[in-house]
């Protein structure tokens, strides 16, 4: 597969960037929610795909299922008891035993059962607490402040790893990150962050380049996990929805752990 232009593969992410972060600010909330639930339908629909592809028998629609009824929940605040996401995701855990009770062949039930509620950790459950972040004060904000810092942060490895990649970060898992991308990648994203105390004021700066910090190395974490999987699974895209930025999988891999930790950071913090 031939290698998409640095500036189709920027001007895309640009794209993105500018879509969510201004209209964030115009959309109703319940078209924000359907968003971020259709990504994770979508989401997991691949990271399912990819493992079919290996051989591996999962519960593929019933675990897409349980992945959007958990964004679901969430946004319309079904919380009958502190923690319902990990009861909910125990329940599950139970049906799919069930479900395997009845399977006439038993090879691959671990495998199979364990990949399939990895699949819903990995991409429903982390990527749900966009959502969560949305319904905080100043939730918008903090939301446009998380996918611009995190999305700047994917042009700036990029950029930097074209231009001056010469040492490769981890050539088993990603042939084609390096060193240098990293650190561009990092630094953008504390750029990005500094520039948000333009609109985050009432955050002090030193949380603000703290933050930048920790989602500059989280994000790439969560590129690098992705990529491991895609490895693993023998495919360089999961899809080709956008020019340069493959399938949803490779869109969101970047937020799904930023944004659980952004979460926990701006609560435990009481920043807003």
């Amino acid at each position: 597969m031939n290698e998409v232009p640095l500036a189709r593969r920027i001007v895309t992410a640009v794209m993105l960037i500018t879509f969510f972060g201004v209209n964030l600010f115009f959309m109703p909330g319940f078209v924000y929610g359907a968003i971020v639930i259709c990504l994770i339908a979508a989401g997991l629909y691949e990271f399912y795909s990819l493992i079919e592809k290996k051989g591996i028998f999962i519960y593929k629609y019933f675990g897409m299922l349980i992945g959007v009824l958990i964004p679901l929940t969430i946004y319309f605040k079904f919380e009958p008891t502190k923690g319902w996401e990990l009861l909910f995701i125990t329940t599950a855990t139970l049906i799919f035993f069930i479900l395997q009770f009845i399977r006439k062949d038993s090879s691959q039930a671990i495998v199979g059962i364990s990949t399939t509620l990895f699949g819903i950790f990995y991409v429903s459950w982390f990527f749900s607490f966009l959502i969560k972040i949305r319904f905080l004060p100043q939730g918008t904000l903090l939301v446009a402040f998380l996918l611009t810092v995190t999305k700047m942060g994917d042009v700036g490895a990029y950029i930097m790893g074209t231009r001056f990649g010469k040492h490769l970060l981890i050539k088993r898992i990603s042939p084609k990150k390096t060193l240098e991308g990293a650190i561009g990648g990092f630094i953008f994203s504390i750029l990005t962050a500094i520039a948000s105390k333009l609109y985050l004021n009432h955050i002090p700066l030193v949380h603000i380049v703290t933050m930048g910090a920790i989602i500059g190395i989280l994000a790439q974490l969560g590129d690098l996990c992705e990529s491991l999987i895609k490895r693993d699974c023998g495919v360089k895209d999961t899809g080709e929805y956008l020019p340069g930025l493959g399938g949803t999988l490779d869109i969101i891999d970047s937020i799904i752990f930023t944004s659980p930790i952004f979460y926990y950071y701006i609560l435990h913090f009481n920043l807003v």
